[in-house]
């Protein structure tokens, strides 16, 4: 079975609500609002929003995901030979994201130190870059108020630049010459036997975090706080061109989605325009 994020547009083009307490009530295993959210953005995707039981859901979307994560490790699922997904929930629209240990991704590369052995198997292991869409909903009171979906590559810049900054950082901790380092970490610095008995130490972490998409692209759209909900869909022209013909022209052909050409500024060099598309979502 086949989806992307075209067939899962549509299928959230054409849902009546959008509140999460309604959608998955007297599902016991959503103990939380980000868990829900993460389970409606995989539910769009495999085409089992209307399906009843969390067991029955787990089921379908087996048939569309090759890989699922967990909170620790990026992403939190992979469609089967295809695009890779980061759930994240935010509560205003204009604030920052938390992405804890893990920089932004343009792409998600099998080599990542900071995912798991599992995730590089995934799809036989005959990957070594994924395009990655990070999905950021906006929820209040358990509804979803606006829902991004954007492409790493029209919103992180390419990963030597996150690298160069956390090596550098890790360098000149390093060279503090009286504490004793732990030789080998994916984090900035492990300090081991800092107090007399020897039996305390530090883990220096790095705590990564970005704007929202829509405190970045939410100029290029035509966004009202009036509006029961909003979806916007940010990638670039080629990649939009890659999905199958018949996608497209459902999407072209849905009147509840609107689709615009735009420019946005290169993430490597703002000097540099990229030719996108942005697909919209307003009820």
């Amino acid at each position: 079975m086949e989806t992307n994020i075209l067939k899962a547009l549509n299928n959230m083009s054409k849902l009546k609500s959008f509140k999460l307490t309604e959608l998955y009530s007297g599902q016991n295993r959503m103990n939380n609002v980000g868990t829900a959210l993460e389970y409606f953005v995989r539910d769009i995707f495999c085409s089992s929003i209307d399906m009843v039981g969390l067991d029955n859901k787990d089921k379908k979307h087996s048939e569309y995901l090759s890989y699922l994560g967990n909170q620790n490790n990026p992403p939190d699922f992979i469609v089967k030979n295809s695009d890779a997904v980061e759930v994240k929930k935010i509560g205003g629209l204009v604030g920052s994201i938390a992405l804890n240990s893990s920089y932004p991704k343009s792409k998600l590369h099998s080599d990542d130190v900071r995912i798991l052995q599992s995730c590089r198997e995934c799809d036989g292991g005959n990957w070594s870059k994924k395009d990655i869409v990070y999905a950021v909903g906006s929820v209040s009171e358990s509804k979803i108020k606006t829902l991004w979906f954007v492409y790493g590559d029209c919103y992180a810049a390419d990963r030597e630049v996150y690298e160069k900054t956390f090596k550098s950082i890790s360098k000149k901790v390093h060279e503090i010459d009286h504490l004793e380092f732990t030789t080998e970490t994916n984090e900035i610095a492990g300090v081991r036997k800092i107090d007399p008995l020897g039996i305390t130490y530090l883990r220096v972490r790095g705590m990564w975090g970005i704007d929202t998409p829509h405190k970045v692209f939410g100029s290029l759209t035509e966004f009202s706080r009036e509006s029961n909900f909003s979806a916007f869909a940010l990638m670039l022209d080629e990649k939009y061109k890659s999905f199958p013909k018949q996608d497209r022209d459902n999407i072209e052909a849905n009147s509840n989605i609107k689709i615009k050409s735009i420019d946005i500024k290169s993430p490597n060099n703002p000097a540099n325009y990229l030719k996108a598309k942005l697909l919209c979502i307003v009820k």
